[in-house]
């Protein structure tokens, strides 16, 4: 059994992101719909299979790791799958073990994390208004975000902080947000919104182009081209006002895909090997199938030899319907 996954265009894949539910306690206008219908439980991977096949990919060489949800955080007993995946940083197999959350639920778990291995998580807010926040997240609480942020810096985690930009909404904030960012010294991360998924929304009004808000930042603060990389797809500047980083995910004005080494898993146990594209393994059937892992390598090595060279989003003015038909909390933020 090879020790890397290396697909069709010599890209070595060594980083796994996760969902472990598609349940979330915000419903975010850009992710999914208000009324949503969760997927049935007997569908989603149990604790212990997500531990199985998690470990599986580490074995096969994936050296960071990434959960996500929906919110990864109101799965139940969460905790105990973090904490036995410590045990590959632990024996060094695994290199770092990172959490994507909105952070409703940080003030609860935030000490435990870094107790678990966690040194870094990302959280999304996507404004500092209290009134847009809820109204961006329908159900979200920006003080209580707030609470579990403060708790994850006294915990010792390093937090970078994700914004989806989003026109007409909270463009006009960037500059405050990164302010307050660099300020307290979060990274921060702005990102286009992805045509994935039905959404009550029109994305052809919430989407804004990256390069154009680069532009305007450039206008009013000198920003620097840094090499930093966390092993995700942002391009990283650093600003000289404030000393701090900025990164940009440009899905749809520029895209990533020549240097990707991250593959996706939903909390169902599908493999998509591009987050734009369609195509995927169903990794449950081999998991169930036998107790050896012999067919789940055997899954994962057939999965990463379709690896495509590169997703298509669009966002489509015509049909207005989504790239791909899955919600993002499906796949994984």
């Amino acid at each position: 059994m090879s020790q890397q996954m290396i697909d069709p265009f010599g890209r070595t894949v060594s980083y796994l992101r996760v969902s472990v539910t598609d349940r979330c306690d915000f419903r975010c206008v850009y992710c999914m719909a208000e009324d949503m219908t969760f997927l049935p439980k007997r569908e989603v991977l149990s604790l212990e299979e997500l531990d199985r096949l998690c470990s599986a990919f580490i074995v096969k060489g994936v050296r960071k790791l990434r959960l996500t949800g929906g919110e990864p955080l109101v799965r139940k007993n969460i905790m105990s799958l973090i904490r036995s995946l410590s045990r590959h940083i632990d024996s060094g197999d695994l290199e770092e073990l990172t959490i994507t959350t909105n952070g409703s639920q940080l003030a609860r778990y935030a000490s435990e994390l870094y107790d678990c291995g966690v040194r870094r998580i990302n959280v999304s807010i996507d404004t500092l208004d209290p009134a847009r926040f809820r109204a961006i997240t329908r159900w979200g609480d920006l003080a209580k975000v707030m609470d579990g942020i403060r708790a994850a810096t006294e915990a010792g985690l390093s937090v970078k902080i994700n914004m989806v930009a989003l026109k007409g909404v909270n463009e006009h904030e960037i500059v405050q947000m990164l302010e307050w960012c660099h300020g307290n010294g979060y990274d921060l991360t702005l990102i286009e919104t992805m045509p994935l998924g039905e959404i009550e929304e029109d994305r052809t009004d919430q989407y804004l182009p990256l390069s154009l808000v680069r532009a305007n930042l450039a206008e009013r603060l000198t920003l620097e081209d840094i090499p930093y990389k966390t092993g995700g797809p942002a391009r990283y500047v650093r600003i000289a006002e404030t000393g701090g980083r900025l990164g940009f995910i440009t899905p749809m004005t520029h895209n990533f895909c020549e240097s990707c080494n991250r593959v996706r898993v939903t909390c169902t146990g599908m493999l998509y090997m591009c987050l734009g594209q369609d195509d995927s393994a169903d990794l449950r059937a081999a998991l169930r199938a036998s107790e050896s892992d012999e067919l789940l390598y055997n899954a994962i090595d057939e999965a990463i030899g379709r690896k495509p060279k590169g997703h298509d989003f669009i966002i489509d003015r015509r049909t207005r319907q989504p790239a791909v038909s899955r919600h993002m909390s499906v796949t994984g933020g």
